[in-house]
């Protein structure tokens, strides 16, 4: 009889470790997915930050911040994808939430104040950088300041914040191109066209700063196109650029030159250049 129960007992203690072993099992598998869960999300987060329409990603992260509403990373990406789809005004808001938050970082401030300048809310973005201690030292920041010191007319201030800021990045061409407009902006024409032709040499597909060197190139009364990358259509819109800077200068009859030129070379019509032709032909 003490045999059996012995027996007994020893099959209900290897039954309890079994059991125990499989709760351990499974907590330690819990904990394990746990951790892929986060890593896949995570994952899923910077794919979603990437996606062809930011707008998916604004539902993506409106859904994801309304299940956890303290998670300041999908705050994060909720505010970055509304800036990306140009939906300025709720993107603004958004980073305000952000910098609101407990674990909010100097870089936030800084995105708040981006997307401020994006709102047209100057004088808030500066107020906001000027929260930012000046030892945080970033491409962004110095870029934005520069831009805030050119709509208040301090050139040396921005003139130091651009080349400050182009020592912080390994892709210069965007501010360049922002500093070769503030030359264009004070009538520096010729140190305007440098800056553009160093932006280029950066992204040969920067149309906007090929579109600026042409500005400043006629500014100067130089009315040939430089030699850079640039397809038929480009070629057509530059042509367009260069005839309305000929025209702003007083040289009509060169501007019309190139106007026609331009119309001739767009590979589709060209409305734009073919209103302004007509305009100065009735007009002479």
């Amino acid at each position: 009889m003490r045999h059996s129960i012995v027996v007994l007992l020893g099959a209900v203690a290897v039954t309890a470790l079994s059991a125990c072993e499989r709760n351990i099992d499974k907590a330690e598998m819990d904990r394990k997915f746990q951790g892929v869960n986060v890593i896949d999300e995570s994952n899923l987060n910077e794919v979603m930050l990437s996606v062809r329409d930011p707008n998916e990603a604004v539902d993506y992260f409106q859904r994801s911040s309304a299940a956890a509403p303290d998670r300041i990373d999908l705050m994060r990406g909720l505010a970055s994808s509304l800036i990306r789809a140009k939906r300025i005004p709720e993107g603004r808001a958004a980073w305000a939430q952000v910098v609101a938050h407990k674990d909010a970082t100097h870089e936030d401030s800084v995105q708040l104040a981006d997307a401020l300048i994006r709102a047209n809310d100057w004088g808030q973005a500066e107020i906001v950088l000027n929260s930012v201690p000046p030892t945080y030292e970033t491409y962004k920041r110095y870029r934005l300041e520069a831009m805030i010191a050119d709509g208040n007319k301090n050139w040396a201030k921005a003139d130091s914040f651009y080349e400050v800021a182009m020592g912080l990045t390994t892709e210069p061409a965007s501010v360049m191109n922002n500093w070769g407009y503030s030359k264009l902006s004070r009538g520096q024409f010729a140190e305007a066209e440098r800056l553009f032709t160093e932006a280029i040499r950066a992204d040969e597909t920067m149309f906007t700063a090929k579109n600026n060197m042409v500005m400043a190139r006629g500014a100067q009364g130089n009315y040939t196109l430089p030699v850079m990358p640039m397809s038929q259509t480009e070629r057509a819109e530059l042509l367009y650029t260069l005839g309305l800077a000929a025209v702003k200068r007083g040289d009509v009859q060169i501007g019309k030159g190139l106007l026609r030129d331009a119309v001739e070379t767009h590979p589709q019509h060209f409305d734009a250049a073919a209103r302004a032709l007509t305009a100065l032909e009735e007009g002479s």
